[in-house]
């Protein structure tokens, strides 16, 4: 059983699509009217241009709302790749980051995909870049590449398998069952649960989320305290240390899914706290407290929010569907190469549905779900 780490020091993101430019295209705050003005244009514009809109639970409260009102979907990216596949609409609306967009048009090339803002990325896609990591492949030819839906359509093309949160350790148990050893990327945190919860040989790649790399083991004990009988969850992308200290170890439609279904009066949420909107209208009885991060400076303790989601707004949708701006576009020798890893997930998940596993409850080191 092996760990090796790839050390990559360029994950920091720079120029154009740096976190403090992406902070600064954040849309303005809106007052009440001007936001059921915006939706309402939003939806009539879906509905004229016989559109979809597919939201990520990571996107403000407006945009989560008016998919869900319009006849699209809020979910993570498994649900949100699967929808934008079998739905009837040749134009996808997609509110999330940029892979996400890219994903929809792999899996939709024949549809028009659309962005409200086509700066948002991602932490982890920015610090994988696709020739980079060609060459670290090239250099492992034995070992099955296995990649995180957080990458770009380039390096999804050069992947065997592309997972989710969800479906990554069934996928990699799976790998290991037929003695193949993986070589994983981008997100050396998920990547160290998974070794660890699957026994697999794995080279990970050295890439971090940049708002589940803030959360901190040493403030959540302290908040934990404070909150005795809180159920605590963590998605893996999260460091060990906070991991270690979950009740509940999953995606973010297993974190929901364990609001809704638990019997804890209060839940403290180590993933992106907008998120949150879509538990208290699932869950309303239930108190929901964000788990605290090193945020921005020594008196931040809730900063847990992608500045490039935070990009996605109502006036983009409205924009794009008006202007047709921020369209994705994926060359098609790229897009054929990497509907394969796709695919193979979409067809294991559908072939295994035990593979999207439940809710992980008391972990306990070196043997896994007590």
């Amino acid at each position: 059983m092996t760990e090796a780490v790839y050390d990559y020091t360029r994950q920091d993101a720079t120029g154009a699509t740096c976190t403090a430019h992406a902070w600064a295209k954040v849309p303005p705050p809106l007052t009440r009217l001007q936001r059921e003005e915006l939706k309402a244009r939003a939806a009539a514009l879906l509905k004229a241009k016989n559109a979809v809109l597919v939201a990520h639970y990571y996107v403000e409260d407006d945009l989560q709302d008016l998919a869900l009102e319009t006849g699209g979907c809020v979910a993570d990216s498994l649900e949100m790749a699967r929808f934008g596949r079998d739905h009837a609409s040749q134009t996808l609306v997609v509110a999330g980051v940029r892979f996400m967009g890219e994903s929809a048009k792999i899996l939709s090339p024949d549809k028009r995909v659309l962005m409200p803002d086509l700066d948002a990325t991602c932490s982890l896609d920015l610090g994988c870049p696709p020739d980079d990591f060609a060459a670290f492949c090239d250099a492992h030819p034995d070992r099955q590449v296995v990649v995180y839906a957080n990458t770009s359509a380039a390096v999804k093309a050069r992947a065997d398998w592309m997972v989710t949160s969800s479906c990554a350790l069934a996928i990699v148990q799976h790998l290991k069952d037929q003695g193949q050893k993986v070589l994983w990327a981008p997100d050396k945190h998920l990547g160290r649960y998974i070794q660890e919860h699957t026994g697999a040989d794995m080279l990970l790649w050295n890439g971090a989320c940049i708002v589940h790399d803030e959360f901190r083991a040493t403030e959540l004990e302290l908040l934990k305290a404070e909150h005795p009988g809180a159920m605590v969850l963590v998605h893996p992308e999260s460091p060990e240390a906070v991991v270690n200290l979950a009740d509940v170890v999953g995606s973010t439609s297993q974190m929901l899914k364990a609001v809704v279904d638990g019997a804890a009066k209060e839940y403290i949420v180590a993933t992106d706290n907008q998120i949150m909107h879509r538990m208290r209208q699932l869950a309303p009885g239930k108190t929901l407290i964000e788990a605290p991060t090193a945020g921005n400076s020594a008196t931040c303790k809730s900063c847990a929010h992608c500045p490039w989601m935070a990009m996605n707004g109502l006036q983009g949708v409205i924009d794009c569907l008006e202007q047709g701006s921020g369209e994705i576009h994926v060359d098609p020798v790229v897009g054929r190469a990497a509907v394969r890893c796709i695919d193979r997930m979409l067809d294991f998940v559908a072939k295994n549905p035990s593979a999207l596993a439940p809710r992980v409850q008391g972990m306990v080191r070196g043997i896994g779900a007590a």
